[in-house]
């Protein structure tokens, strides 16, 4: 019995270490240019654990892989807001918002309709 046991520990402990190391996700994030993507971008791939981010102009959808033991969406994400872009989970501050280029500023309908 207290082998069966032992085993038992062991694959629980196995399965809860083993986290996908080319987990993929994809998350809506706002903007409305290539600085946009470039900086979206960038936020993304200067989070531990993320291998490849790419974000799409037209969509505003950023397609992340990353490794699970390093990283989560919920930081990828809030690294994202401390850039100035807004991701349908989280809202960037205002003050960091407005650091972005004039051109950047997705929240306003005229730089919208501009691009």
């Amino acid at each position: 019995m207290k082998k069966l046991i032992l085993i038992a520990v062991i694959l629980i402990e196995t399965a809860a270490f083993s986290q996908n190391k080319n987990a993929k996700a994809s998350l809506e994030v706002n903007g409305v240019c290539l600085m946009c993507k470039t900086r979206i971008e960038k936020a993304s791939l200067n989070t531990k654990g993320v291998k490849s981010a790419i974000w799409d102009v037209k969509t505003h959808e950023l397609k992340l892989i990353f490794d699970e033991n390093k990283t989560d969406i919920k930081t990828i994400e809030k690294n994202i807001v401390a850039v100035g872009h807004d991701t349908k989970n989280l809202k960037a501050k205002e003050e960091v918002y407005k650091t972005i280029d004039a051109c950047c500023q997705y929240r306003d309908q005229a730089v919208i309709d501009a691009h």
